[in-house]
């Protein structure tokens, strides 16, 4: 499934019948889930049949499109199924319990309920909500895939304007490789990783660069009264410094991404818990700016489009063991250099890495997964799965 995502151009009436249909959907979606709560045992069929009974009894519920209705009832299934899942596999933690939406921030239409202009740069949604035609801005070229491939429209809120996805049912298109070489990576927070060849890649630390004037917008926030308009465009200002900053994680994880799998055949890399190790309070902000899920996440979709071999590995010794003669080194997180009674000094993470792409090929690791959500063998934190299962094809994520 592609992603097409394009900027929505909006009047200020279209922006609020949007967030009407916004939060109608949340509301559905909340309903529903209360529903099940309280009459624990219910099936798919009655889920379906409550939402009928919301359509029957609330009139802003009957105007948004049945279809988008639906959409609401299938997030709740994939949260209880999920919920049950994890139940069943006994897995340490949280379960997961299906959660309350309460800041919903998207509308999801199916096969019904709007319709694409013939030049495919405007798209009018048809329920009685009013949102009308919206003006589409983007480079993606939706003139190569018929109508009937377009399975899923969403309209997507964020800080910085309103987005319309088109989900496509299509397979991009594989590319070559420039090389056959094998490599295994080693991620951390000095550098964003090193690789067994010796090569660091730099951390680019983007929320370290940008937390000042962060933390500055969200002092401003403060200097206005509450419930004012100037107070609401401060918010604003935060949110887009945060979305710029996500943004810029996930563009840099995807450009590393691909430069690595297009020029190697193989690639052995870390089967990190990144939800268990951002617990640690003082690492937590340093671990989440490096964006090693999403990082992880572009290796898995470019590999299939290139062809290459992922493979993920226990990463338990890989920085203390020495990559020459097997010997356990042990040493604390400041020493940065390995050194064994061998006569091998290496930079600790050059080691760790060597160690990682010997693991794997003696081992055979874990099989990455894939950015279809396709035979999932290794697990990054829990939402790993999730998110692989809703990538966009080299566009800006949900």
């Amino acid at each position: 499934m592609l992603v097409l995502e394009y900027k929505a151009v909006l009047k200020k009436t279209q922006v609020k019948a949007i967030d009407e249909a916004i939060r109608t959907s949340q509301f559905v979606r909340n309903k529903v889930l209360r529903y099940w709560m309280d009459n624990r045992g219910v099936g798919k069929k009655q889920l379906y049949q409550y939402n009928t009974q919301l359509r029957a009894e609330f009139e802003f519920v009957k105007n948004l499109n049945s279809h988008a209705t639906h959409a609401s009832v299938e997030n709740v299934e994939r949260a209880i199924s999920r919920f049950r899942d994890n139940c069943k596999k006994n897995k340490p933690g949280s379960s997961g319990y299906p959660q309350f939406k309460k800041d919903a921030r998207s509308v999801e239409y199916k096969t019904s309920g709007w319709k694409l202009h013939p030049t495919r740069r405007r798209i009018t949604f048809l329920d009685k909500k009013g949102i009308g035609e919206l003006k589409l801005l983007g480079k993606w070229d939706i003139h190569t895939y018929p109508i009937d491939l377009i399975k899923r429209v969403r309209i997507v809120r964020r800080a910085d304007g309103y987005y319309v996805q088109l989900c496509v049912k299509a397979v991009s298109g594989t590319e070559l490789r420039t090389s056959d070489e094998e490599i295994g990576l080693d991620v951390g927070l000095e550098h964003f990783y090193s690789d067994s060849n010796g090569h660091h890649q730099e951390n680019p630390r983007f929320l370290r660069k940008a937390e000042k004037a962060i933390k500055h917008a969200q002092r401003r926030i403060y200097t206005k009264e509450k419930g004012k308009n100037n107070r609401r465009k401060a918010r604003g200002r935060y949110a887009r410094k945060h979305l710029r900053v996500s943004r810029q994680r996930e563009e840099h994880a995807k450009r590393i991404a691909r430069n690595v799998c297009k020029a190697n055949a193989y690639v052995a890399y870390e089967d990190l818990n990144v939800k268990g190790l951002v617990r640690n309070r003082r690492l937590a902000k340093s671990i989440n700016d490096v964006a090693w899920s999403a990082f992880r996440r572009w290796l898995e979709y470019f590999a299939i489009k290139f062809g290459t071999q992922v493979v993920a590995v226990p990463p338990h010794y890989t920085s203390q063991k020495c990559s020459n003669c097997g010997h356990i080194v042990k040493k604390g997180l400041s020493t940065r250099t390995h050194a064994c009674k061998c006569g091998c000094v290496l930079q600790r993470d050059v080691n760790a890495a060597i160690n990682i792409l010997f693991k794997a090929k003696s081992t055979g690791g874990h099989p990455g997964s894939n950015a279809w959500g396709v035979g999932t063998s290794t697990l990054l934190g829990v939402t790993l799965v999730e998110q692989v299962a809703t990538l966009s094809q080299e566009s800006p994520g949900f």
